[in-house]
């Protein structure tokens, strides 16, 4: 991976594949409830990044893996390092949506 390949940052559809492989992972959409409304990855859990604070309510196994992704990638890149900070140890910050080439759900 080059220094350029880095400033693109996350690749939402290989996120998605590498959640889909990982047994037990959990997709958290951390945009708010209207957005995720309007449409989400199928599968995914939504927990809006105001609400972080809730997680062991979504996810309470710390080590359970958990992929977030939000719209382009700033809030769950936010969220990501909030639940590092509260202790869960595999969280991957997959980026945003906006590049999403799969299906949607409403």
């Amino acid at each position: 991976m080059g220094f350029f390949d880095r400033l693109k940052g996350a690749d939402i559809n290989e996120g998605v594949r590498q959640c889909r492989e990982t047994e037990n992972a959990v997709l958290l959409d951390v945009r708010d409830g209207s957005e995720y409304a309007a449409g989400h990855i199928p599968g995914s859990v939504n927990l809006p990044l105001a609400g972080i604070d809730g997680i062991a309510e979504v996810v309470a196994d710390r080590e359970r893996p958990i992929f977030t992704y939000c719209l382009s990638g700033g809030r769950s890149g936010r969220a990501a390092a909030a639940l590092k900070a509260k202790g869960y140890t595999s969280v991957t910050n997959i980026g945003g949506i906006r590049g999403y080439e799969g299906e949607l759900e409403k």
